[in-house]
């Protein structure tokens, strides 16, 4: 697939899910990351603020170190040291996750949020069945269901994503990297939870059991009406499954809007050279774009906007001040967005 001729499918259906947002089910406000270094502290998560609502798929994207497995594990409260979140709110469903001490974190890590890592074999225990796996995460959680209907559920689960029953005996070495992510999915919906968080969960599969992964987590997300953040470098996966999109750049946020808006009108620069780097069949030989420079050191970050020593489009003003992440009107011939679009830019600003 290709990002920008390509249409990304069911764009109408996911229009009209975007049109009925309601209320976020998180709203995070200046979550600020950092990393202690022998350097000094490094900034992987800056200042980001941001919504996700119930039942959308919302697609993360940037290059790699601009901060989105952080803030994926930041969710979840998981930044382990050297790491901290130095200061922001995490609003879950009307609670600050961030006030909560750990005994009542562990509540709802797992069970009402969950995460999907890039290979599950890290988060599998390879001496322990998969029934064994779902049945513990029930019962942690929910210890007054007995090991018999826990089990009972574990057989549903593993049936419906598409296992057989008779799998549930088998130790995770034993399963294909698909089955094993379908049991991480298992894990999650095992507890019911609100948002799962899949990080870079596609990377080690052929792109045949991708596909079929990819119809499941679409599946389960119109049939549940999950919450699924899609972390992935992979541009053609976002085109394909999410509704929204978040573009990150040096731990923070330059672009969001809705999938069809993003790939076919992009406003920040980061953005457009992203979807320009990406390859595509109608080149007729030309040469894959390449975007100039590389992402900063987080140690040091430049002033103002962290893009502008790349920006083909700089202005004095980038390297002064940092602009706000704010709306931006379509521009003249442009369809009205399906949701709010947000860029981080002062092209789009008034400034002095």
């Amino acid at each position: 697939m290709t990002a920008e001729h390509s249409e990304p499918t069911s764009v109408a259906h996911r229009s009209t899910r975007l049109g009925a947002q309601g209320e976020p089910l998180m709203r995070i406000r200046d979550l600020h990351v950092e990393y202690a270094t022998r350097r000094g502290p490094l900034s992987a998560v800056d200042n980001l603020s941001l919504d996700i609502y119930r039942g959308e798929i919302l697609g993360l994207v940037g290059e790699s170190g601009c901060g989105k497995s952080t803030l994926g594990k930041a969710l979840m409260r998981m930044i382990q040291p050297p790491g901290q979140i130095t200061r922001g709110q995490l609003i879950f469903d009307g609670v600050d996750l961030m006030t909560l001490p750990e005994t009542e974190m562990r509540k709802v890590r797992g069970a009402r949020i969950s995460m999907i890592f890039q290979d599950p074999m890290t988060s599998l225990n390879p001496v322990q069945r998969i029934d064994e796996h779902i049945i513990e995460a029930i019962r942690v959680h929910q210890p007054e269901i007995s090991r018999r209907e826990a089990r009972r559920r574990a057989v549903e689960l593993i049936e419906r994503l598409g296992i057989g029953a008779k799998r549930l005996e088998d130790y995770p070495h034993q399963l294909s990297g698909g089955m094993r992510q379908r049991v991480m999915i298992g894990l999650a919906l095992a507890l019911k939870a609100d948002i799962i968080i899949a990080d870079e969960a596609t990377t080690s599969l052929d792109v045949i059991v991708e596909a079929k992964f990819l119809d499941l987590l679409r599946e389960l997300r119109d049939e549940l009406n999950l919450t699924i953040i899609l972390i992935t470098h992979n541009i053609g996966i976002v085109a394909e499954l999410a509704d929204r999109v978040v573009v990150m750049y040096a731990g923070r946020v330059a672009e969001v809007a809705d999938v069809d808006t993003l790939f076919h009108y992009p406003k920040h620069p980061y953005t457009q050279g992203l979807l320009k780097s990406v390859p595509n069949i109608d080149l007729d030989g030309d040469e894959l774009y390449r975007m100039p420079g590389s992402p900063p050191n987080l140690i040091d970050p430049p002033g103002g906007c962290r893009f502008h020593p790349r920006c083909p489009q700089a202005k004095p003003i980038c390297a002064q001040r940092e602009p706000a992440l704010a709306a931006v009107s379509p521009a003249e011939g442009e369809p009205t967005p399906h949701s709010e679009h947000l860029v981080h830019c002062w092209l789009y600003q008034e400034h002095e």
